[in-house]
Parts: C-alpha cells; structure tokens; sequence
C-alpha cells in the first residue's frame, strides 16, 4: 500500500525517457561534444596524442596521418586544447550512435621540401 501513490503518480506523469534518436534534446550550453581535425591545418606535432588520457589518439609524422578511435574518446578537451595551430575543435553536439565501431582516419597532404 505504501507504493501505490507512487505507482499512479508515475503512471500519470510524462516519460521519464526519450526514443533517442528520434526525439533529441538540444545541447547543454559549452558541450564538449564531437571531435574534429581540421586536416589541411594540422602539423602533425603529436601533441594532441601525447596529452590524451584516453590514448584514442595515434599521430605519424612520417605517413601525415591522424587516426582517433570514438567510442574510446572521453570528450575532455584536452587534446584541442592543448593543438598548437587549434586545428583540432569540438562540434556542440554528440556523435550519431551506430551499431559498428568507427574509425576516424585522416591523411595530410604530402610535406612540402
């Protein structure tokens, strides 16, 4: 008897949940949400691999290649904050789920002599 106010109180009240990703809710102001490279600007310095907690970052100088692995990324910042040319930035909103894991894989124009 003690739950039943309970249970009419829930079974009258709105949803608790979303049908994500059908119904999406905006973004909470200074999300730090999906990483980005932008390539063409990027120096290939390493610095974004090397201060990453989650060590989702792998950086080859000699190849001009950027690789990050999503669903290990944390979202802390810290690896675009810490981009000398800021080439790395975070979109205010969350990656789109998917059922395979992804890849993001980014190769650099060939180093000019």
């Amino acid at each position: 008897m003690k739950m039943l106010k309970t249970i009419l109180k829930n079974l009258a009240s709105r949803k608790a949940t979303r049908l994500y990703p059908k119904q999406k809710r905006e973004p909470f102001a200074n999300v730090r949400g999906e990483l980005v490279n932008d390539i063409d600007r990027c120096i290939f310095c390493s610095a974004c691999a090397l201060k990453c907690p989650a060590k989702c970052i792998k950086v080859d100088r000699e190849k001009r290649t950027w690789e990050n692995d999503p669903s290990i990324c944390i979202y802390c910042g810290i690896c675009s904050a810490v981009c000398p040319t800021k080439c790395l930035y975070q979109k205010p909103e969350y990656r789109a789920p998917s059922a395979a894991k992804e890849y993001i894989k980014l190769k650099g124009a060939p180093k000019k002599s």
